[in-house]
């Protein structure tokens, strides 16, 4: 995650506190990263709703245990990634894909080729990204999507660095090899 300026330091302390402003300061900076990582594992506008709203909720519930106000963004994620696992684990463990969200058919009608591009890039890319198990799929996006470092993401997944870094290394080797069948079969 980008290291914020000292002016924007988070309001952790008031809203351990009780205070309504500072939760709705940390909802307001982090509910879109939230949303867009929880979205971007179980594929499903309403569950990554109801998951954000939980992960926010169980926050203002054991904010006390968090230790170092600075390390609210990765307790956060870390409470999120958690209401992941127990949603995959009530499933048996099959993914958490359920209902794509429709595309609007007019939505790039007058968008540039270049636009239209990269979209079908971007969709490409996720659909390769998908077919990953949920602990690598989920070390990629906080890594190269959040920015995560690879100590964040441990205290976030709740595993040792080493563990981090062969899910890193086994998704990356693993998305190289679906691409790589993806462009055996286009040829």
């Amino acid at each position: 995650m980008p290291v914020m300026a000292e002016s924007e330091q988070l309001p952790v302390q008031p809203a351990r506190e009780g205070s309504p402003a500072a939760w709705d300061a940390l909802f307001r900076r982090y509910q879109l990263p939230l949303y867009v990582y929880v979205f971007e594992l179980v594929r499903n506008e309403q569950t990554s709703l109801d998951v954000v709203q939980e992960t926010f909720i169980a926050a203002v519930k054991h904010i006390d245990s968090l230790r170092d106000d600075e390390k609210f963004g990765s307790w956060l994620f870390g409470i999120a990634y958690q209401k992941i696992i127990q949603l995959w684990r009530k499933r048996g463990g099959k993914e958490l894909l359920l209902d794509e969200i429709p595309e609007s058919p007019n939505e790039f009608d007058d968008a540039p080729d270049d636009l239209l591009i990269r979209r079908e890039q971007e969709a490409e890319f996720m659909n390769l990204l998908n077919q990953l198990p949920l602990p690598q799929r989920s070390v990629l996006l906080l890594h190269f999507v959040e920015e995560f470092s690879l100590d964040e993401i441990a205290r976030i997944t709740e595993t040792q660095i080493g563990t981090v870094k062969s899910r890193l290394h086994y998704a990356k080797k693993s998305l190289r090899k679906l691409l790589e069948r993806k462009n055996e079969n286009a040829a």
